[in-house]
């Protein structure tokens, strides 16, 4: 048969559209990712949003789901059952107490959904409603801050006294932070817990309260310690302390913190926070690898503890401050 020139150009075009056609792949599927987080109360929960953000991109094959629950547990249960309702793969919950969970990880175990608990953890009469727990021990980082302050003050014999800015009330961090404190006040005979303020872990609470308790005392109080459980609470205590005339750092008082964020760092390498423990943030690329882990079926450890260290201010330096992520 002869083809005219009419009809193979027609062939040609045919062709030319149905390459495109036959070379179309199945898009990817995502992994649907929800994520709870406490909300934005601190430099350290900022950067914590930004490793979860920076890690669970389309780029990298996950679509995320972010919900911030502005410090309120009944905004994190209703995140979580709005995931259970979207049917994601995993949820990551950075939950603000431990207390009052049992009952949502319930249905989300129920609904086949695994949950990761990121940085706090929880307290259920049964733990196989969450796959893992990634975070910090808090219970070392109290304990390492009081043995610190054992040595700083070992050869004091006259009073220690102490003001203690606690963190979240329930929360992890809070519990383990404050165990610790409390447990060398017990210890030491001469160590006296004037007052424990409840700073929420926010420099504006914090100062406020702090405020409020020294300008309610008949005389100026004699204070050796104060114990904040982050930076932020340390931000704010400082300031507070600072305008009714106190000296932080030195002979003065004794500021210890929690984070080692890069702005608590660079309070301390200015010696107004005498000790600074670090609590790393970046969790993000580890919570992708127990996501992976379920992902292909596999069963992850239950706990991951993140690698800390302790700062003061002879342990710093401008250049070590700059390298910080967070």
């Amino acid at each position: 048969m002869k083809i005219t020139v009419p009809i193979l150009l027609a062939l040609l075009l045919l062709a030319s559209c149905a390459a495109p056609l036959a070379e179309q792949k199945e898009p990817v599927r995502l992994t649907v990712i929800g994520v709870s987080q406490v909300g934005a109360e601190s430099d350290w929960r900022v950067a914590n949003t930004e490793s979860m953000r920076s890690t669970f991109t389309e780029e990298a094959g996950y679509r995320l789901l972010f919900e911030d629950a502005r410090q309120k547990q009944d905004n994190q249960i209703s995140a979580i059952r709005r995931f259970i309702q979207q049917q994601v793969d995993c949820i990551v919950l950075m939950p603000l107490c431990e207390s009052g969970w049992d009952s949502v990880l319930q249905e989300a175990k129920a609904a086949g959904i695994p949950v990761i608990l990121v940085d706090r953890s929880v307290a259920v009469e049964d733990d196989s409603l969450y796959a893992a727990h990634i975070g910090s021990d808090f219970c070392w980082e109290g304990q390492q801050a009081v043995a610190w302050l054992d040595g700083a003050f070992q050869d004091v014999e006259g009073p220690v006294n102490i003001l203690h800015i606690q963190g979240t009330p329930g929360s992890s961090a809070q519990l383990g932070r404050s165990a610790a404190l409390e447990q060398a006040v017990e210890d030491h005979e001469n160590w006296t817990l004037l007052a424990q303020l409840d700073g929420d872990f926010t420099q504006a609470k914090t100062y406020e309260v702090t405020c409020q308790w020294l300008d309610g005392q008949s005389e100026k109080p004699q204070l050796h310690i104060v114990y904040c459980e982050n930076d932020n609470s340390a931000f704010g205590a400082i300031q507070a302390l600072e305008e009714r005339g106190y000296t932080c750092g030195g002979e003065g008082v004794r500021v210890v913190s929690f984070d080692a964020t890069r702005q608590g760092l660079t309070h301390c390498l200015k010696g107004k926070i005498s000790l600074d423990v670090e609590c790393d943030p970046l969790m993000g690329p580890l919570v992708e690898e127990v996501v992976q882990i379920l992902e292909a079926g596999g069963t992850p450890e239950k706990h991951y503890y993140t690698q800390e260290q302790l700062f003061t201010p002879e342990d710093l330096t401008w250049k070590l401050i700059e390298q910080r992520i967070y």
